[in-house]
């Protein structure tokens, strides 16, 4: 078993005590550090960032160089399982995500390949072993995936979507299909994640970023149902440890209690939630990350501090909270906001705790 340094993180996702609460944001490593744009600079582009091991654990460390963060995040994209099925993944500048080819029948489904994680996506892993080997210990390894309903609408959309036209009507209009696709994607990112966990994950997250474009429904069919499925079929023992699993759906403050129910160890929050509600409908059953907008990071350091103490007070005393942002850090953040931040969290939280 790895001795670790700071086991905060995967303590209070399994509501053990703790001293502090504690803290990692989503893309800490990213644009808004200058550090991460002379890396990626090196690198050429995003996707062969990605694609070097050691670059990719270049810059999953940088955050964690700076700041006392918590857990570091594998450095890759959600979109990797998608371009391993043979999509042919680029990104156009401003445009963000494309696929050369995109997926519209029931035969463009029927031949797509499910990723062998070590053959076909054996980059990230690989990241994730030189990771774990340079983190030596000082804090946990976060793997990801995005979610079957997530990966699925970049595939049939071919890229991202305001409105998720296609794979909307899809789902309406051959549902069939649609259940065909992510049935496939279910596998893929099952073992996906169990390929991380066994290089060197100490915990996954299935980021769900767009189950709350769903109506209700739809989102307990074509989205929790996968999870769930996912969930089933992950490891959940390894190196000596439990491998907590978090599972984030954007929008999906109105499902917290079905989302509970999946076998996860804890929920991601968007901001739109508060916190102190979430606990008192779910927090018996699962921990809690989450759930500072990311836009309070534009404000002065007393006003994030005080957005801090609100978000602690709303979640109270006890275990079971992990303080995130409610999304991603945006790249035009001052790297000293996100300083005074993570600061405000260990400094305020103490008294939560103990």
């Amino acid at each position: 078993m790895t001795v670790l340094k700071n086991d905060r993180f995967l303590r209070a996702l399994l509501k053990q005590p703790v001293d502090v609460t504690p803290v990692w944001m989503m893309r800490q490593a990213g644009r808004y550090l200058p550090e991460y744009r002379a890396s990626r600079a090196k690198a050429g582009d995003f996707m062969s960032l990605c694609m070097n091991p050691e670059l990719a654990c270049e810059v999953t460390l940088q955050p964690l160089d700076r700041y006392p963060l918590d857990a570091a995040i594998l450095f890759s994209d959600i979109l990797t399982v998608p371009d391993a099925m043979g999509l042919g993944l680029y990104f156009e500048t401003g445009e963000g995500p494309r696929f050369k080819k995109v997926v519209s029948t029931a035969a463009d489904i029927e031949a797509l390949p499910i990723p062998d994680p070590e053959k076909d996506l054996g980059y990230v892993m690989d990241a994730v072993r030189t990771i774990r080997r340079e983190l030596n210990g000082r804090v946990p390894l976060i793997g990801f995936s995005g979610s079957p309903w997530t990966l699925a609408t970049y595939m049939v959309e071919g890229g991202s979507s305001k409105d998720f036209r296609k794979s909307k009507a899809m789902l309406y209009e051959n549902p069939q299909a649609m259940h065909a696709l992510l049935d496939k994607l279910a596998q893929s990112v099952t073992s996906y994640l169990n390929g991380q966990i066994l290089a060197g994950a100490q915990a996954v997250q299935i980021f769900d970023s767009w189950g709350g474009s769903l109506s209700a429904a739809a989102y307990q069919e074509f989205s929790l149902a996968y999870m769930r499925k996912i969930v089933d079929g992950l490891i959940r023992e390894h190196d000596g440890r439990r491998v907590p699993v978090i599972m984030f759906t954007k929008g999906g403050g109105l499902w917290l209690e079905s989302m509970a129910d999946s076998g996860v160890e804890a929920l991601g929050l968007d901001w739109t939630c508060d916190i102190g509600e979430a606990r008192r409908r779910v927090g018996g059953k699962v921990a809690l990350q989450g759930n500072m907008d990311p836009s309070v990071l534009y404000a002065k350091p007393d006003a994030i501090r005080a957005e801090v103490a609100r978000i602690l007070a709303s979640f109270g005393h006890g275990e079971g909270h992990v303080f995130n942002l409610g999304h991603g850090i945006t790249p035009e953040v001052d790297p000293a906001h996100a300083g005074a931040f993570i600061e405000s969290v260990h400094e305020l939280s103490a008294q939560y705790h103990g």
